[in-house]
């Protein structure tokens, strides 16, 4: 995983860019400059730590890339260029697969992914995985095409305005992330996920995306033993290419069934125990995983590691998590996965996760309420804002294809906008800030293609989602408790707010990006005892001051708490 930015038939030079971005390459940077395009890559050295360095020349053309291409080995060898290839780059294999085949090579990926591919042929490329996983930011200005893993790379080169867009910004009150391409500033958009763009003399041409999910209505049929099988088959594959790497990786587990879905199989697949990292809060009625976590631990006998979060890391880490997501998420769990990174950066280089798995298998409570009728509670998975203009949009960047079933419809909308604006952003920022990279084999396309089109009856069933997981887990791991009943994640942010709340809401109010929101009088509302939306407002106030007014996070936190 790294930090790339480029400059296309402009005067900037990207190393302008780049210098924005060294948190995400600390091994360092390498700069080109060919006819017309800038490139620089910051590198966060992962596989072929000796020979992997970017921008990678191979057949005639030229790529940089953040993330990892998890097939290449399977590329390489079912293609035959084994005997071609220089480096043990992942890399490497794309650039002599498009010499044979063009922009028909991007579809034969299997992994996490943006990058820039300056080809033999004289076409200039901007492709994105089809989950999103990996980030990348677009400005389009007198005729040039920009290009970076982070919105900070403009604002700090001087090329964006530190403007907020206001719809953006009730997005991100409303839903805790920012919906579509549209970013929280103007001037950028988002490289949709699986978008495929050719940089042509007349501006952007899009090429047809790859989609994430397969446009099938599920299966009616199956055998529940074939499928338990299948799908061990599926994660077990998934999880090992997951693994590649020449440089230390562990886990994150919580007490839920898909991080212990994928520490059973690192168990299985490792020749020692697996390091892993569990996040617990010591916080009066706060939801704590740690037990759970470690009775998982001891039945596949990692190497485990518990993480504490009391109040103390709540304040010192507000600022440095809101400093972070430059793109902005006001989900609360951004603070845990960036105290999980602080814990990990000095032992482990790559983690993997479960993101993802209760989108692909049906695993919110959402998914279950939506499949009743509505005298028994039943009621649309979609979000509830307070404002009917913000869900018109998320239904608008989540819009599912026709001929899907209800469930799969919920399935498609939370994939197109929850998971790659709220989820996926959380982890990049949280872990590339620490200098780690973050792995997520649940969103892989074949488990994807495997788990989407489902019987509906094998992901949601009674009150449980994600039965077929559940299943599998209830043989391979029982100390996992896959039958327990789902505990909810939850961080005590409203107990540690509480002291706090009537003098930061005298603060925050008196805020400009605040105040082009909520009057005051709003604003003491949802600081009030039983108010609601203290968070996102605070959130919001403290990222503010940093990205749009420059202040030092610290400094942020003190003007809006009266407490460094």
């Amino acid at each position: 995983m790294c930090g790339i930015a480029g400059v296309i038939n402009g005067e900037v030079a990207a190393a302008d860019l780049i210098a924005a971005l060294l948190h995400r390459g600390p091994d360092g940077v390498r700069t080109e400059t060919l006819p017309g395009i800038s490139l620089a890559h910051a590198r966060l050295s992962i596989i072929d730590l000796e020979g992997g360095w970017q921008p990678l020349h191979a057949a005639g053309s030229v790529v940089i890339g953040n993330g990892e291409i998890y097939n290449y080995l399977e590329l390489a060898r079912d293609h035959g260029l084994e005997a071609s290839l220089a480096t043990g780059s992942d890399f490497e294999p794309l650039l002599h697969l498009y010499a044979r085949e063009g922009p028909e090579a991007f579809r034969r990926l299997r992994g996490m992914y943006a990058f820039c591919l300056v080809g033999s042929d004289g076409r200039t490329w901007l492709v994105r995985d089809p989950f999103g996983i990996k980030p990348l930011y677009l400005l389009e200005r007198d005729g040039a095409v920009l290009f970076a893993s982070e919105p900070r790379a403009f604002l700090e080169a001087g090329l964006v305005d530190p403007v907020m867009d206001a719809a953006a910004a009730e997005d991100l009150l409303g839903l805790s992330y920012t919906t579509g391409q549209a970013t929280i500033f103007p001037a950028l958009r988002r490289m949709a996920p699986g978008e495929i763009l050719e940089v042509t003399p007349g501006g952007l041409v899009r090429h047809e995306p790859r989609p994430a999910l397969p446009a099938r209505r599920a299966n009616h049929g199956g055998v529940e033993a074939d499928l338990v099988a299948r799908l061990d088959a599926l994660l077990e594959d998934s999880v090992r290419v997951h693994q590649r790497s020449d440089a230390p990786y562990g886990l994150f587990l919580s007490g839920g069934i898909d991080s212990a879905a994928i520490a059973v199989l690192m168990a299985r697949l490792a020749e020692r125990p697996v390091t892993a990292f569990t996040c617990g809060f010591d916080a009066p009625g706060a939801a704590d995983e740690r037990s759970q976590a470690e009775k998982v631990a001891r039945a596949l006998d990692l190497d485990w590691r518990e993480v504490r979060f009391e109040e103390a890391e709540f304040w010192r880490l507000l600022p440095r998590v809101a400093h972070a997501l430059d793109d902005p998420t006001a989900d609360y769990a951004a603070l845990p996965t960036f105290r999980l990174a602080e814990a990990a950066r000095d032992t482990l280089r790559v983690v993997l996760t479960g993101e993802g798995g209760d989108e692909l298998f049906g695993g919110y409570g959402r998914y279950r309420r939506a499949l009743r009728p509505a005298f028994l509670g039943g009621r649309p998975a979609e979000p509830r804002p307070d404002h009917p203009e913000v869900l018109a949009r998320w239904r608008e960047s989540g819009r599912a294809p026709r001929g899907l079933t209800p469930l799969q419809s919920a399935q498609w909308s939370d994939t197109a906008t929850w998971l790659p604006n709220d989820l996926l952003i959380k982890l990049d920022r949280c872990l590339m800030a620490n200098g780690l990279e973050g792995r997520t084999p649940f969103l892989d396309p074949e488990v994807a293609d495997f788990a989407f089109t489902l019987p509906d009856r094998f992901k949601v069933r009674g009150r449980f989602g994600k039965y077929l997981v559940r299943a599998w887990l209830a043989g391979v791991c029982p100390a996992a408790a896959p039958w327990a009943r789902k505990q909810g994640f939850t961080v005590p942010v409203e107990a540690w707010i509480g002291p706090r709340a009537t003098d930061i809401a005298g603060r925050i109010s008196k805020l400009e990006a605040v105040r082009r929101l909520r009057t005051p009088e709003a604003v003491a509302a949802a600081f009030a005892p039983g108010g609601k939306g203290a968070w996102p407002l605070l959130f919001l106030a403290v990222w503010s001051l940093i990205h749009l007014e420059g202040a030092d996070p610290t400094d942020a936190l003190e003007a809006c708490t009266g407490h460094a």
